[in-house]
């Protein structure tokens, strides 16, 4: 009678599981946000006001170890959307530009692909950054970057988000181009720039709106264009901070997340929806960092270096999960997790495998939404900058293949005066600021990430599984020594 009860018991409970409701999860990535914009980040010296942003920490989990796939905006995305570092492919340093191929190929599964399968609708409002290509409607014909600045109204894309599993695109390629206005697969007008950000925010609250008392759940994938270049705060914003063009247009991307907020309390589904607030790398020079110093703002906080750099502010972000039931308010986690992490959570979320030619190097950072210790395959994670430099962390430790920055931050690797030492170590734990470099004091500690790192590139994974392939067979790691290959 007792196996009876407990046979029962299990079956009851094994439905129970799956008939859980699955989350709404919402994406917000901010572009070029610092980590020490958010005031709640840095509040010796953040002086611009995000109060929404702030809030959203009072009511959930603060990471302070979150870290960008890449110190610049495409390859960021691309391990967003993959589960996988951007430098497996041929994408080894720099942005794409619009105008070609997707990045992403048509048989890898991206997280939306996955969420689709497992019920969920699927959404981005925002910028896209990863390429496609734009057709002349009646033609056919492949419109060429060097003959347009924008894609004319009208053109066609065959292969952007809604083909690379997304039920819905509204939002733009990239800043170079953000006049034209997509929604789906077609340009269907040119605005001002300006009107970007109003435009996400409206649609944003629009959608969320549309799926209350839909029997699917939803992902919506929010990438915002802000605070980006151009640097454009509309009429309402002008003004606000007291900082600049910058500031105001950082409060202004606040202002989305409050209206996020708001719209999922209006809607009654706040309660049953994960929402994530992060950027997709540091703070971009074109802010006006020195300026900003000036007047008491830091960008990076108190870390070293800013957007395209190996030193952490070019690529520890701001990282903020609110989980009404599941994350405790107000918390923090220390935890080191990397944007790739979002593939692998969701499906742990879901208590699904992911496919097996995805998530390389995706770990799933649920246990730390729990406040435990994510047990994990991979052994540290890897920075890499606009330039392609290397960097590992792993622990407290932080090898960097570089002489300097590895990006626009001065010194830069061609600046730095012959002799110099060929890499940089840094403990963490000691020296955030990234100050003394223990390279040549601690070789057995270099000698064993590097090896880390080169098992990671060989093996085209950083996480237990069976081999994998990099889309390119020569991946250079030491790229201010100009060697040929990892060897």
């Amino acid at each position: 009678m007792f196996h009876l009860f407990l046979i029962c018991y299990f079956f009851c409970l094994h439905g129970a599981l799956l008939g859980a409701t699955k989350p709404n999860i919402i994406y917000l990535i901010c572009d070029d946000l610092g980590y020490g914009d958010v005031q709640c980040l840095n509040p010796e010296n953040g002086k611009i006001p995000t109060p929404h942003v702030d809030r959203l920490a009072s009511e959930g989990m603060t990471f302070t170890d979150a870290h960008s796939g890449s110190s610049v905006c495409t390859p960021t995305r691309y391990g967003v959307m993959t589960g996988r570092y951007s430098w497996r492919t041929e994408l080894q340093s720099g942005v794409v530009q619009g105008f070609a191929p997707c990045l992403i190929s048509r048989d890898r599964p991206t997280v939306a692909t996955f969420l689709t399968k497992n019920g969920y609708h699927t959404a981005i409002i925002g910028k896209w950054h990863l390429n496609f290509r734009y057709l002349d409607p009646i033609s056919g014909d492949e419109y060429a970057r060097s003959q347009y600045r924008s894609p004319p109204v009208g053109a066609k894309i065959p292969d952007g988000p809604i083909h690379r599993g997304f039920d819905f695109f509204h939002g733009f390629h990239h800043a170079r181009n953000m006049e034209a206005v997509i929604v789906n697969d077609q340009v269907v007008k040119h605005e001002d720039p300006i009107r970007m950000l109003p435009r996400l925010t409206r649609e944003s609250v629009k959608y969320i709106e549309s799926r209350k008392d839909k029997k699917k759940p939803f992902f919506l994938y929010l990438p915002l264009g802000s605070p980006h270049t151009p640097i454009l705060p509309t009429k309402k914003w002008q003004g606000k901070s007291g900082l600049g063009a910058y500031g105001d247009f950082v409060m202004e991307t606040d202002h989305v997340m409050g209206e996020i907020r708001k719209v999922l309390k209006a809607t009654d589904q706040d309660r049953n929806t994960l929402v994530i607030f992060t950027s997709d790398n540091g703070c971009s020079k074109a802010a006006g960092i020195p300026e900003l110093a000036k007047k008491g703002h830091k960008v990076s906080a108190h870390l070293r270096g800013s957007k395209a750099d190996l030193w952490d502010g070019g690529h520890r972000i701001p990282f903020i999960v609110k989980w009404p039931g599941k994350v405790k308010e107000g918390s923090q986690s220390e935890e080191l997790i990397c944007l790739t992490d979002l593939y692998a959570t969701v499906a742990d979320i879901l208590s699904v495998d992911s496919p097996k030619n995805s998530c390389e190097d995706s770990v799933s950072f649920l246990p730390a939404l729990y406040g435990e210790q994510i047990m994990s395959s991979r052994k540290g994670v890897i920075h890499h900058s606009i330039s392609g430099h290397f960097a590992y962390r792993m622990d407290n430790w932080k090898l960097l293949l570089a002489k300097a920055s590895g990006g626009w931050s001065s010194p830069k690797e061609n600046q730095v005066k012959s002799g110099a030492l060929p890499a940089q170590l840094y403990d963490m734990s000691k020296d955030i600021e990234e100050q003394k470099n223990l390279f040549s004091e601690k070789s057995s500690i270099v000698q064993e990430l590097l090896s880390h790192l080169k098992e990671d590139v060989e093996s085209g994974r950083s996480t237990n599984g069976p081999k994998s392939g990099n889309d390119v067979e020569d991946i250079v790691l030491w790229k201010s020594e100009k060697k040929k290959s990892l060897k």
